[in-house]
C-alpha cells in the first residue's frame, strides 16, 4: 500500500485547513539546547562563542513527513553587554512540496540585576522564502489541488524576546515572529472548489527550568516550555534531565496529549557536545504501522579555549 495516501490529508490539515489556517513555527524536542531558536535575547548567554546545528526528521515513515534542519551561531561582545547571533532554520514538507526557510540576525542586551542573576532582552530581524508546488498536493477525495506555485516568496519578520538566568534557574518569554503574514488566499474561488487561507501567527513562548545538584555526581534539571498561538491547541512540553559526571545527559519529556520523548546527551569535549531525542507520538497519527516516531539529532561547539577550560559545563 502506499504511504502517501496517509500523509497527504494530514499535510492538507496542517497547512491549508478549510476557510483559515494558524501556521506555526518548527518544534524541537531538544529545545533545551536549542533556545535561541524560540528566543532570541539568549544570544550570547553562554559566554562564549556558541555554534549549533539540529535536524529534525517527524512522523518517520510516512511518505512526504515533515523535516526541520536549524543552524545558529550566537556570542557576547567583548568588554560590552552586547550579544549577537545568526540562525537560518529550513522547513521541509511532503517531499518538497512545500518548503520554508527562514534567516534571521539577533542583537541580545544583558543586564546584571542581583550577585547571580542577569536579564537580556533580544531583537531579531530577517525573514523567510516560501516555495509551494500545488501539482503535488491532493484533497480528500483524491483530486489535484490547483493553484498558482509560489517561488522563493520573501516576507520580512522581526520578534522579541527577554531571558532571565542565574547558575541555575532560567525564565523566558518570548514571540520570535511579531508579523502574521498571509502567504495566499484563495478563498474567494467559485463555490464547490477547495479554498485555503495559510497565514503566520504569532507564537507566544514560555521556557523555565531549574538545575538541582544531587550530588557531586549527579545533576537534575525539570524544565518547561508552553507555546500558544491562535487557532492551535495549547502546547505544553514537560522535560526531565539528569546529567552524570558532567558529561552525560539522560532523560525523558511529555509533549501534551501529542507525544512521549526520549533524550540522550554526551558532552565529547569541553567544545563538542551532541545529543539526541526520540518522540513516540500519543495520538491517532502514532498509532499507524507506518510511523516510526520522531528523531531528532543535535551538535554544538562552542569556542572554549584552553585557558577557559569549563569547571562545570552549563546544564542550559
Amino acid at each position: 500500500m502506499n504511504k502517501s495516501i496517509f500523509i497527504l490529508p494530514f499535510l492538507l490539515t496542517l497547512l491549508f485547513v478549510q476557510n483559515t489556517n494558524a501556521q506555526q513555527d518548527a518544534q524541537y524536542t531538544q529545545y533545551m539546547f536549542n533556545t535561541m531558536s524560540v528566543n532570541p535575547a539568549y544570544a550570547g548567554s553562554r559566554g562564549q562563542l556558541s555554534i549549533a546545528a539540529l535536524y529534525r526528521s517527524q512522523w518517520v515513515g510516512l511518505d512526504g513527513s515533515p523535516t526541520t534542519q536549524t543552524l545558529n551561531l550566537h556570542s557576547p561582545i567583548r568588554n560590552s553587554r552586547l550579544g549577537y547571533g545568526v540562525s537560518i532554520v529550513n522547513d521541509e514538507i511532503g517531499n518538497g512540496t512545500v518548503q520554508e526557510t527562514y534567516f534571521d540576525g539577533i542583537i541580545s542586551y544583558t543586564l546584571p540585576v542581583s550577585e547571580t542573576g542577569k536579564l537580556s532582552f533580544g531583537l531579531k530581524f530577517g525573514g523567510n522564502l516560501l516555495n509551494l508546488d500545488f501539482s503535488k498536493l491532493r484533497n480528500f477525495d483524491d483530486e489535484n489541488v490547483t493553484g498558482e506555485n509560489i517561488e522563493n516568496k520573501f516576507s520580512p519578520n522581526f520578534g522579541l524576546g527577554m531571558y532571565y538566568h542565574t547558575d541555575k534557574f532560567y525564565l523566558g518569554l518570548s514571540a520570535p515572529n511579531l508579523l502574521e503574514t498571509s502567504h495566499f488566499d484563495n478563498s474567494n474561488r467559485d463555490s464547490g472548489s477547495v479554498s485555503f487561507l495559510s497565514e503566520e501567527r504569532i507564537n507566544f513562548y514560555a521556557i523555565t527550568g531549574y538545575v538541582f545538584d544531587l550530588s557531586d555526581q549527579f545533576k537534575f534539571k525539570p524544565a518547561l516550555l508552553t507555546k500558544v498561538v491562535g487557532g492551535a491547541p495549547l502546547q505544553v512540553d514537560i522535560s526531565a534531565n539528569f546529567m552524570f559526571n558532567d558529561r552525560f545527559t539522560f532523560g525523558g519529556a511529555y509533549r501534551w496529549d501529542a507525544a512521549v520523548s526520549a533524550l540522550a546527551g554526551f558532552q565529547i569535549s569541553d567544545q563538542l557536545m551532541i545529543g539526541m531525542a526520540y518522540d513516540k507520538e500519543t495520538t491517532e497519527l502514532g498509532s499507524t504501522r507506518f510511523n516510526d516516531g520522531s528523531f531528532e539529532i543535535f551538535l554544538r561547539y562552542e569556542l572554549v579555549k584552553s585557558f577557559q577550560k569549563l569547571v562545570s559545563p552549563r546544564f542550559f
